[in-house]
């Protein structure tokens, strides 16, 4: 991976996860820049020995890659000092949710190199899937870049269109909190049974590690088959999914996940 010089607007989780994830690859510390207001932020990052700042403008000016790493409701606000600077020879990321490369290109107009990406928190261990959309004309190196630096802390995958980004955002994004939701319920159903809690999330916690590796570790099997494989008809797992099955559990994860799609949809408009 190419070392270059690196800005990243906001030190929040994810720009958290990005950079100590390249820096427990061997990435320079000091080709890192991090600018944040908050100082408790700075200090995390400058304790690694990575440089920080508060002016975003000085710092982006001087860097390669520009990582936009904000909210997407503050997203116009910080990019409105930065519309002065020359992003002709710099590469922009975006994982800002929502915001589509028009509006990127509208509030930096001089950035003709942007990828988007939608990561999502298992970043924070690792373990991230981000989806990558380019703008037509972002090269091969860049793009090359922006994966590598994605791989630091997971697994990426580039889609087709810019539409498909929505999907990415329900699919990978999103759901995690699916599946804390899941789990806590489970939880919450053991306690019930007279579990303690500890033992509870041990429990589902130790299960859905393993159903995940043995998906990971078996592409070949389809999801149905290993779920089939699990099911002895009459017997107790049978009793469990009869119940998901009469509750529509299929049909309520494809709503939920429309859902996450028209909302996706509705922030593009709102920054």
């Amino acid at each position: 991976m190419q070392h270059k010089f690196i800005t990243f607007v906001g030190g929040g989780n994810m720009a958290q996860a990005i950079v100590f994830g390249l820096l427990k690859r061997g990435y320079p510390a000091g080709n890192i820049t991090v600018c944040d207001p908050s100082e408790e932020k700075r200090q995390l990052f400058a304790e690694k020995g990575v440089q920080v700042a508060t002016d975003n403008v000085a710092a982006v000016s001087s860097a390669e890659v520009v990582l936009l790493a904000v909210k997407p409701q503050v997203l116009a606000e910080v990019c409105a000092p930065l519309s002065a600077v020359d992003f002709s020879d710099k590469f922009v990321i975006s994982i800002a949710a929502g915001i589509s490369l028009a509006r990127l290109t509208a509030l930096l107009p001089t950035a003709t190199s942007i990828v988007r990406v939608m990561p999502n928190t298992p970043a924070l261990v690792g373990e991230g899937m981000a989806g990558l959309f380019a703008a037509k004309n972002t090269s091969e190196n860049d793009r090359t870049f922006a994966q590598n630096l994605l791989a630091a802390v997971g697994k990426t995958l580039w889609v087709d269109s810019e539409e498909q980004m929505h999907a990415v955002t329900a699919a990978s994004g999103s759901s995690p909190a699916y599946f804390f939701q899941f789990l806590e319920a489970m939880q919450q159903g053991l306690i019930k049974m007279g579990l303690s809690a500890e033992n509870a999330r041990e429990l589902v916690q130790q299960a859905i590690l393993g159903s995940a590796k043995m998906v990971v570790e078996n592409p070949q099997v389809d999801l149905a088959t290993l779920r089939q494989n699990v099911t002895s008809k009459g017997g107790t797992t049978a009793a469990a999914l009869n119940v998901f099955n009469q509750r529509q559990f299929n049909d309520i994860v494809e709503q939920a996940m429309q859902a996450c799609v028209v909302r996706s949809k509705e922030m593009e408009t709102l920054f």
